[in-house]
């Protein structure tokens, strides 16, 4: 069960412009991704926005296998930058794994 935790959007914030909130689950992602991820780009958000780091850690693999070819991105209404995020959210994992 993941508590839900506001405080995880501020720190991926700092980073840049992370705009997961926009996203409202219209499943635009899921239909143009070519790689068919399991874990859509809007779940990801969804545990980001509840503060879901260890979730978000088990996912490791379908965030690093994004291709970042932006499909999803281009076609989405709400304008979310998807591969900007996942690229947040990589930058994010790799500090948390080594402790940069």
């Amino acid at each position: 069960m993941i508590k839900a935790d506001g405080s995880f959007v501020k720190e991926l914030s700092k980073r840049g412009r992370f705009n997961a909130a926009e996203c409202f689950n219209c499943g635009t992602c899921t239909a143009l991704c070519p790689v068919g991820l399991a874990i859509l780009p809007r779940e990801l958000f969804r545990f980001v926005l509840l503060g879901g780091r260890q979730k978000l850690m088990e996912m490791s693999d379908t965030i690093y296998s994004c291709l970042l070819c932006r499909m999803c991105e281009e076609n989405c209404p709400q304008g979310v930058k998807i591969s900007g995020n996942i690229r947040t959210l990589r930058s994010w994992m790799s500090e948390e794994v080594y402790k940069i």
